[in-house]
């Protein structure tokens, strides 16, 4: 017989995430919301990171990760362009409080489960890695290749953050298909040529004016108009694609989500359109630069939306019964 008390041999369990889990259960709500809450940083420090170029902020901090040779933070000898750049150095930790607050409520929530982990993980891992890209753009004085591929890396954030946002309300089980595969490759096409627009779209950007500092900053060896000419090219490209797969998933008659998400890319990809003509024949003002940039992130969710619209996943596989308490899938039994 055991005793009372008697030490059974076992390791006190010393993960912080585990002993949150123990204490406090998040809602469904609560999840979701935090999950938003990580997608919604996500787009913002794109915003302020654009916001830091179009200051000639880039070189506030001249150095990283402190901000001068002997000073973590700014200066007031550094001027309205260090105290910008520091602030968007500083919302990281804002977007890293937000990736941990969503890794958090996924650990905790009932039932647990391990894919929405281990995508909170992934979104902190990437910011991880983005924030030292960020680094290394400062250190190579805004070459502006590093900084197209710091734009990138922030899109792939948003795929994460997204990806975490929807698995909220959805479950474990194998996807199934609600559209025919000739609809579904028509969507993979339209999301390849979205990958290309954005990516041509960095390269506008490191060939155009606005290079993020007063100093002599290096830009794309491609004359400017051309590589607008071939983005706006694709944006066409990108927009009929988009307007097909409108009327495809109108004519199948598929289900409301699919055609709703097509029709949300079709209003982005529109008001995207408008403001990137506009800046182009106005010469490039910051403003709609920046508005520029927060429509190609919102593009590139539209577009995700759209993909991950045409598959559902079911709280449980076929042959087993998910329970009503939790929602955790029980296998079926015979009576």
């Amino acid at each position: 017989m055991a005793q009372t008390g008697a030490y059974d041999g076992r390791v006190p369990n010393l993960n912080p995430f585990a002993a949150i889990a123990q204490r406090w259960t998040p809602s469904p709500v609560t999840l979701r919301r935090a999950a938003m809450g990580a997608l919604v940083m996500s787009v913002v420090i794109v915003v302020t990171g654009g916001a830091v170029r179009l200051t000639s902020s880039g070189l506030g901090c001249p150095t990283w990760p402190t901000c001068t040779g002997d000073s973590l933070t700014t200066t007031s000898a550094m001027g309205i362009h260090g105290a910008i750049e520091f602030t968007n150095r500083m919302l990281t930790y804002v977007l890293c409080a937000a990736v941990g607050w969503a890794i958090i409520a996924a650990r905790s929530a009932t039932p647990w489960r391990r894919s929405l982990t281990r995508l909170g993980w992934a979104q902190f891992w990437v910011v991880v890695g983005n924030a030292v890209w960020g680094g290394l753009t400062v250190l190579t004085h805004l070459n502006p290749y590093i900084v197209a591929a710091h734009f990138l890396l922030s899109a792939a954030l948003i795929t994460v953050a997204l990806l975490t946002w929807q698995r909220t309300a959805e479950g474990d089980g194998t996807p199934r298909p609600l559209v025919g595969k000739p609809v579904k490759q028509l969507a993979w096409v339209t999301t390849g040529a979205t990958v290309a627009l954005i990516a041509v779209g960095t390269l506008v950007t490191g060939a155009g004016p606005h290079a993020g500092d007063h100093s002599d900053v290096p830009r794309v060896g491609i004359d400017w108009k051309t590589i607008a000419q071939l983005h706006a090219d694709l944006a066409w490209i990108v927009c009929g694609l988009a307007i097909a797969l409108w009327f495809v998933l109108r004519a199948v008659d598929a289900p409301a989500g699919p055609r709703a998400r097509a029709r949300d890319l079709l209003v982005v990809l529109l008001a995207q359109g408008v403001i990137g003509y506009v800046q182009y024949f106005t010469q490039l003002p910051e403003a709609l630069v920046g508005l520029h940039m927060l429509g190609a992130a919102l593009i590139w969710i539209a577009v995700l939306r759209v993909l991950l619209s045409m598959r559902e996943r079911p709280f449980a596989e076929p042959g087993e019964i998910p329970s009503p308490a939790s929602g955790r899938a029980a296998p079926a039994t015979i009576s």
